[in-house]
Formats: C-alpha cells, structure tokens, sequence
C-alpha cells in the first residue's frame, strides 16, 4: 500500500441527517480533510447522489452500508457501489458467501471492500446476549482472517483489536478504526474506544472519526487535532 499522509488517514464520518449538513460540514472542514464516511442514516436522504457529487469533487467516500444479504444481492449491490465513486464499501464479514459475493461485484474496479467484524459500540456482553461465546477480539480476529480468505482488502476493527489483526493478517490488508476518542471526549454508544495516536500504533491504517469533529463548536480545528495527532503517531 502506498505510503499515507496523515490527513489521508482520517475519515470523516458525516453521520447527520440530511444532504445540505453533510455539505455545510465539507465546505467548513476544507482541506482539513479529503475522506468522508456517508452511512444510512444519509444514504435515506438521497445520500447516494452526494457520494457522487463529492466522488466528482475529487474527495474520497467511505460508503458504510453493512451489507448482508443473499450472494446475488450483495454481489449486485457491491457493483452498484462501485459505479458510484466509492473508495470503500462496507460489508459483514460474517459468513464466506457473502464475502465472496462483494469481491466479486467489485473485481474489475477501485472499490475496496472492507469486512465489519465486530461493531465497535458492542461488548462481551452484546456478543454473549447473541449466542456467541467468544470474546471481541476473538471474534474480530476469526472474522478478519475469514475476510482475508475470502478475497476483500481489509475489515473494520477497533483499535483494541487492531494489532492482533495485523498480526494475523500481514501487512497490506487494510484495518480501518472507528470509536476513536481524544480523551476528553464523550464515548457516545461507542463500547470499545481508543485514542488516535494509541490506534496507529497499533496497526490501524485508517481512522474513523465522527461526533468528536462533526459536533464540535469548529470542525476544521477538531480535524486538525486528529491529523496531528496521527502524524505524531507515525513519527
């Protein structure tokens, strides 16, 4: 993989309920950042469109759609997806099918398909409540190796978890991170947190960052913090 910029490792979550904020929140994070996650709470207010808006803008998107169907579906939606303009897209690494099925709607494009593993807002006790025995790392590592198998680029994992990831996976898989907190920010529904500088070194190439930035009282500032703070983990 090619070597990252800081800023380049920062992802965006633009979690906000309609197309003009996630707009507003770009033009006043400028060129502070140049990744944005648009997930389905935007997706259902036309947010598809605004992928390729801003595909055509020249940002990259991060599409969070967890998908999890049958092979046909996930296959035809994963095509779709990568007509958009998408850099990522994502998917559940729950089962091989269903991986197969997004590798091969992508193959033949850019898009990179990432495996959700474990939700960074469950715990032990949300996994057991589902009838799974396991612990988080556990199951995220099962499941990363799985999406490795089965042919997708890299998965979502916390930072918790990141460096047991690359060790079973290797370097060039990609382990993209959300719940990522300064510690002075609120946790929100997020279970498994952890500090930028903390989850690069870890092993995470990417981090997802939403609340923190886009509810801050000066986004383009909180941006800056995180990209700092990555460069200063990679130094």
């Amino acid at each position: 993989m090619p070597t990252l910029r800081p800023r380049e490792r920062l992802i965006i979550a633009l979690d906000v309920p309609e197309p003009d904020d996630a707009r507003r929140l770009v033009r006043d994070i400028g060129d502070a950042a140049e990744f944005y996650k648009v997930g389905l709470e935007l997706v259902m207010r036309g947010g598809l469109a605004l992928v390729r808006e801003f595909a055509d803008q020249g940002l990259k998107i991060f599409l969070d759609m967890k998908l999890l169907d049958i092979g046909n579906t996930v296959e035809k939606a994963t095509r779709n997806a990568a007509q958009s303009g998408a850099t990522f897209l994502t998917i559940h690494a729950h089962d091989g099918k269903t991986i197969r099925a997004a590798a091969a709607g992508a193959a033949g494009s850019d898009l990179k398909v990432l495996g959700v593993t474990v939700l960074t807002s469950l715990d032990g006790t949300d996994l057991a409540e589902q009838g799974i025995g396991k612990s988080p790392e556990e199951m995220v590592v099962a499941r990363a190796g799985l999406a490795k198998t089965h042919g997708i680029q890299g998965v979502i994992a916390s930072g918790l978890e990141a460096r047991a990831v690359r060790a079973a996976t290797g370097a060039g898989f990609l382990i993209v991170t959300p719940g990522i907190r300064f510690p002075d920010d609120a946790a929100g529904d997020q279970a498994r947190v952890m500090t930028p500088d903390k989850a690069i070194a870890a092993g995470a190439d990417y981090l997802v960052v939403g609340r923190p930035i886009t509810e801050a009282a000066a986004p383009r500032e909180a941006a800056q913090r995180f990209v700092a703070a990555i460069a200063s983990a990679r130094a």
